[in-house]
């Protein structure tokens, strides 16, 4: 569907216009607040690169170029000023004026915080009184688990085989099986899959993990949501941008004793042999013998559409697929999944009723930053039997894409990143009806009661 406009109702509220000229519109204008007071590096601007900017751009990490100092940040603040303003840095790209804005990981920027940084630039950068400079950060290992900053070292660490990748090849993709080692059953807590540090870094784009274990049917998993999911599968999935899953205390993923992990690494060449790297798989248990109310699953939630994923050359294409649940369920996160030519998706609920809700949209898909959006427990989407679950994605195979590897090509689907994919990461917990009206109800009194205050 090429070029094809949308009018939705959500719930009740003004109509959403979805089109393809919605690729094409910029962030929010910031407006500038008249002040006499002078923006300085110093006073202003340092504090936010601080919070939000310093833990990827400093030496030997993820990002370009360093923001540690003035001296650093100061030759790129008008690269600063279009990024920051067109919500591109920090990598947060959720659509910020629709749908559920309360997520657990929320890394953007504040309105107030872009015009700060905007006038700072528009009145010459200026560095201003040193005294005013905040203390240097002192940030944690970068080779650290980051989920360690909550629960500590996991309980169980998972290698993959060790791999040399050569300087200049094609994308590979390595799958190798390995042994966990467990004895008992143990439910999980929290994932987080780290490759190797500096190297493994700069060549793995995404990695897979799958779990294979003996076990007849899904245990714990909602009686609701029977032929739902007929394996573990997919255990976490992880690309740029994603940290790792943490489960609500009412749910989680089961290991068996005798599970395997089966790796799907895919990487790229950087230039550079890289010899005998490792990616790392850090689980968290419950405690033995505490057996959560639900199983959540990892779902992949496709927006091909009935005739696939087909974008013609210098054309913007808007691809659609429709997913009804089987059972009530409630979304953990929001995570989707494109190429070079992905520009935005969404996802939104039809209810059994009729109603419709858009539920969120990333409106400023970035390829090279894969953002797992999780949502805070208390707004975290919880949907009846029968919801109608629509995603749609948006690609731009235009020469005005500036990561458009070649715009005169044909693109479909494929795992490489000069082809295309469409789909959301999903992490779904399946609930019974009685628990599902259960929380409803708790959320429906809560509203109630902060309403009346």
């Amino acid at each position: 569907m090429t070029g094809t406009r949308f009018h939705y109702r959500f719930g009740g509220r003004a109509g959403v216009l979805l089109s393809a000229a919605f690729l094409a519109l910029p962030a929010r204008g910031i407006v500038a607040q008249h002040t006499a007071e002078e923006i300085t590096f110093a006073r202003h601007v340092a504090p936010i690169f601080q919070e939000k900017c310093q833990i990827c751009h400093q030496p030997n990490s993820v990002a370009p170029m360093s923001l540690l100092t003035y001296d650093d940040a100061r030759p790129y603040a008008e690269l600063i000023k279009y990024r920051v303003q067109n919500r591109i840095m920090p990598p947060w790209h959720i659509d910020r004026t629709v749908g559920i804005q309360e997520f657990q990981n929320d890394r953007g920027l504040t309105d107030e915080q872009i015009t700060t940084i905007v006038r700072w630039v528009d009145g010459g950068a200026p560095f201003g009184d040193e005294d005013d400079l905040p203390p240097p950060r002192e940030f944690p290992d970068p080779n650290r688990w980051q989920l360690g900053d909550r629960f500590g070292e996991p309980d169980l660490i998972i290698k993959s085989e060790p791999y040399t990748f050569a300087a200049e090849t094609q994308d590979k993709w390595f799958r190798p099986v390995v042994e966990t080692g467990l004895t008992e059953p143990r439910w999980v807590r929290a994932i987080e899959i780290k490759p190797s540090y500096p190297d493994g870094r700069r060549i793995v784009h995404h990695v897979l993990t799958f779990l294979e274990q003996e076990e007849e049917g899904l245990t714990r998993l909602a009686s609701t949501a029977a032929g739902a999911q007929s394996s573990a599968g997919l255990f976490m999935e992880w690309a740029v941008g994603k940290v790792g899953e943490v489960f609500p205390e009412d749910a989680g993923k089961l290991m068996q004793p005798g599970a395997k992990i089966r790796w799907e690494v895919h990487m790229h060449a950087i230039g550079e042999e890289v010899r005998d790297d490792q990616v790392e798989l850090g689980i968290w248990f419950y405690p033995r013998g505490y057996v959560p109310k639900n199983r959540t699953v990892l779902r992949m939630f496709d927006a091909r559409g009935p005739n696939g994923l087909d974008i013609p050359p210098g054309e913007i294409a808007v691809t659609q697929q429709f997913h009804v649940l089987p059972a009530p369920a409630r979304l953990e996160n929001f995570q989707p999944h494109m190429h070079m030519r992905g520009k935005a998706m969404s996802i939104e609920a039809i209810y059994p009723d009729g109603r419709q809700e858009l539920l969120s949209s990333v409106n400023n898909f970035q390829w090279n930053w894969h953002v797992n959006y999780v949502y805070e427990e208390h707004v975290a989407p919880l949907l009846p039997k029968g919801t109608t679950l629509v995603i749609t994605a948006w690609h731009d195979n235009t020469p005005e894409n500036p990561t458009n590897p070649d715009y005169r090509q044909w693109v479909g689907w494929g795992d490489r990143t000069v082809d295309e994919m469409a789909h959301l990461w999903v992490d779904v917990t399946y609930l019974e009806q009685e628990e599902y009206e259960r929380l409803v109800a708790e959320r429906a009194g809560r509203e109630r009661t902060e309403n009346n205050r």
